[in-house]
């Protein structure tokens, strides 16, 4: 098996880990018995747990990021494009607080093991967003990002936040672009594999 491959397995065991014990209560035995290798094979692929779930937000976040930068990218009104870029944030939430308690240890951006991570994922949606924002017209793009983040983040907690989604943030974008630039054709998927 090629090396990337086993690397990928030792971050889903590490995943699987962290929804059953957290961050804190997962050892290297933990990870090397749900992979399927011996502990010293884990070493192979990760210096030690905290690089395993280092790596593991990473994915997790660069996933995320590559989806808002692929709706940013796409051909659709600006509206739609800016919808996607947020769905990409909330969805790595929901997915990852949908498998357990324990998973949003790895959105925390005040955590020593990935707040960097976080925070350069938030950074870069800002970017993007405020490049969406200045592509159509809105005076002032980047607070105008902030905004948008701000709303995601306070949809974050809430259990209906799948449901909230789509009238807040058209509510925000009727008032943040440009007139008529807001509409758009097809709702973001919140939910689904990461």
């Amino acid at each position: 098996m090629p090396a990337a491959d086993r690397l990928s397995d030792v971050l889903d065991a590490a995943y699987t880990c962290l929804t059953r014990y957290g961050v804190r209560r997962t050892t290297v035995d933990d990870i090397a018995t749900e992979a399927g290798i011996s502990r010293s094979a884990v070493y192979l692929y990760v210096r030690n747990k905290d690089d395993a779930f280092r790596r593991l937000a990473e994915r997790l976040h660069t996933q995320a990021l590559d989806r808002a930068r692929q709706a940013a990218a796409a051909g659709a009104p600006p509206g739609d494009r800016i919808r996607g870029v947020l769905a990409a944030k909330l969805r790595l939430v929901l997915d990852l607080g949908g498998d357990s308690p324990h998973t949003a240890e790895l959105l925390d951006a005040r955590a020593r093991l990935f707040g960097d991570i976080c925070r350069d994922f938030t950074a870069d949606l800002r970017t993007l967003l405020a490049g969406q924002f200045a592509a159509a017209g809105t005076p002032d793009p980047a607070r105008a990002a902030d905004i948008c983040i701000a709303l995601v983040v306070g949809l974050e907690g809430r259990p209906d936040a799948a449901e909230l989604f789509e009238p807040a943030v058209a509510a925000l974008l009727t008032g943040l672009l440009p007139s008529g630039a807001a509409r758009h054709h097809h709702p973001p998927h919140l939910r689904g594999t990461s």
